[in-house]
């Protein structure tokens, strides 16, 4: 519910701080006066399009304030979750614009986007006017009318949107296979070329480290051949001055002196395994210089190995590990195009089965919908009725059709006569203007109680062209809205006016500097006298008997539909 709302510096408003009550709100005044400024005001603190061009003349910036109250189980609290928004007793929202462009948006101390408070606003307040009854005619309207009315119907649909969007993926990717067939031909041949010449390879990880070194051995086996040849001839030439032969002399000597002294045995003992060593090391030597070759033919196979491994490291990766890697990734793409064939009939066939899900479940919204805009049907007219159009027909009309889309498959209208034998023809082509804002709050009144409806509703005008009976029977469906939510109400009529629970009077006053819109909350004779004015122009001791007649019998009505007796 809206408790309040401060305006400053907006268009004519300097100032003005407005207090709301439950039940029916009604804002009157002359015209001109500043009544729809306070509704602009109230939508542009709910994210309505407003700019500097709205801010008084002589001043730098505008302030909007709401203060709503919103009920315990209202939707409005998990939104305010969702946007992170602290939540207290009160809900507080407050926009400011300076001439700069600067845009402030603060609920309950948390800044906010406009698209964020578009959202909040949505759900606080449902603005009713002229523009917003044309709004009714639209596809989207009658569909937000039809699916709120039964709670099984957006499981419902959206199961459907779930299979409808699979449904459709598949047909894209089997179009975008379609037109990469001829690519994927071209593209075949080259994959098989570099699948090809990465086999011929026959890589192996490791190989290129392997092949410099033996290349660094054949590159120098020269200078190694020559190296070890002397190593051979110093540890054993078979001369008396190779180490061997000498350690064999040494080890003869010491076995001598151990004949006569034994203190030379350790000695000896080492000796004998240092030469044990150095043999082993002169078999190693001797070995591996058998095995030392120079062949200048296998010298260039090897460079031409790394040659290859090189070239393909540039095509293919950095290393030979991802050139096998990029190998496996070729071959699977080639396996895809080779089987491209099976795969395209596989999609086919999945998507045959998605639209026969999906048809099937477009058939199941189809008949929800129908039996819910049956029963909206029969509420709606039976309001219109009350309404001053005893004779009036409406239905709305939900027909399959043969493409489906994101929505379902069915197409919704309103349809409607305001006669006795009048043919039922689309809404929008038949209608009046006030026969548009009958059926319009006649779709108000049975949309009022749902749980996903505002709290708040506002009526901006929409008796533009009513009178006399019309316009009572208009003043008694307002209100009955506003025993159900909180309703607010710019009106020119003395038919609604007199049924208000809570009457603003907007006016304006100017000197030679400036004018400045004004409110103040009236009752008693203040009240009667403004009922007065507007349903005969004028204070006469008979227009106030007439205002106070109207007044009380208005309030009459009002406590029997509260008491739920009307």
């Amino acid at each position: 519910m809206l408790k309040s709302l401060s305006v400053q510096n907006f268009a004519l408003i300097e100032k003005v701080d407005l207090e709301f009550g439950d039940g029916l709100n009604i804002l009157t005044g002359e015209t001109g006066a500043g009544k729809s400024i306070l509704i602009d005001a109230l939508g542009a603190v709910l994210g309505h399009r407003v700019g500097a061009s709205n801010i008084r003349a002589g001043c730098e910036e505008l302030r909007i304030e709401a203060v709503f109250l919103p009920e315990k189980f209202s939707p409005v609290h998990e939104i305010m979750q969702e946007l992170e928004i602290e939540e207290d007793e009160n809900l507080i929202i407050t926009r400011k614009i300076s001439r700069g462009g600067k845009n402030s948006i603060v609920v309950n101390g948390s800044h906010l986007t406009l698209t964020a408070l578009k959202k909040l606003g949505a759900a606080l307040i449902d603005f009713h006017g002229q523009n917003e009854n044309l709004a009714l005619l639209k596809d989207s309207s009658v569909y937000n009318l039809i699916d709120g009315a039964d709670e099984k119907i957006f499981p419902a649909q959206t199961e459907y949107q779930k299979l409808f969007r699979l449904w459709k993926a598949q047909i894209k990717s089997l179009e975008e296979k379609q037109k990469s067939k001829i690519e994927n031909n071209q593209r075949l041949d080259m994959l098989k070329w570099q699948e090809q010449e990465i086999s011929a390879a026959d890589l192996k990880v490791g190989e290129d480290d392997e092949l410099e070194i033996e290349i660094k051995k054949l590159s120098h086996a020269e200078k190694i051949s020559e190296n070890v040849l002397e190593a051979c001839l110093l540890l054993g030439g078979g001369n008396d001055f190779d180490i061997l032969t000498a350690l064999a002399k040494v080890e003869k000597n010491l076995a001598e002196v151990s004949k006569f002294d034994d203190k030379l045995n350790s000695a000896q003992k080492l000796l004998e395994d240092a030469t044990i060593s150095l043999r082993e090391v002169f078999d190693d030597v001797q070995s591996y210089s058998e095995s030392v070759e120079f062949s200048p033919e296998k010298l260039d196979q090897l460079h031409a190995r790394v040659d290859v491994i090189y070239n393909l490291k540039k095509k293919y990766g950095g290393t030979i590990a991802e050139i096998l890697d990029r190998l496996e990734k070729v071959r699977e793409e080639i396996s895809q195009i080779e089987n491209f064939d099976s795969d395209f009939e596989t999609t086919k066939q999945l998507i045959l089965k998605l639209e026969a899900q999906t048809k099937k479940r477009a058939a199941t919204l189809l008949k929800l919908r129908q039996k819910s805009a049956e029963k909206l049907s029969a509420a709606i007219e039976k309001e219109i009725r009350k309404l001053g159009m005893e004779k009036a027909k409406f239905k709305i009309t939900v027909e399959p059709v043969e493409e489906l889309n994101l929505r379902g498959g069915d197409s919704a209208d309103m349809i409607f006569s305001a006669n006795v034998g009048e043919e039922m023809k689309t809404l929008s082509k038949i209608i009046s203007g006030g026969e548009l804002s009958r059926v319009a709050l006649a779709i108000k009144t049975i949309s009022a109680g749902r749980e996903d409806s505002a709290e708040t509703m506002v009526f901006d005008e929409i008796d533009t062209g009513l009178g006399g009976a019309t316009a009572k029977v208009v003043a008694e469906g307002i209100a009955k809205v506003s025993c159900a939510k909180q309703v607010l109400c710019v009106t020119h009529l003395a038919q609604i006016a007199c049924i208000a629970d809570v009457h603003l009077q907007i006016s304006k006053s100017d000197d030679d500097e400036k004018t400045v819109t004004q409110v103040q909350r009236i009752k008693d004779n203040d009240r009667v006298r403004e009922i007065s004015r507007m349903a005969s122009g004028e204070e006469t001791p008979a227009s106030m008997k007439n205002a106070r007649a109207m007044i009380a019998s208005a309030q009459k009505i009002k406590r029997l539909m509260k008491n739920k007796v009307l």
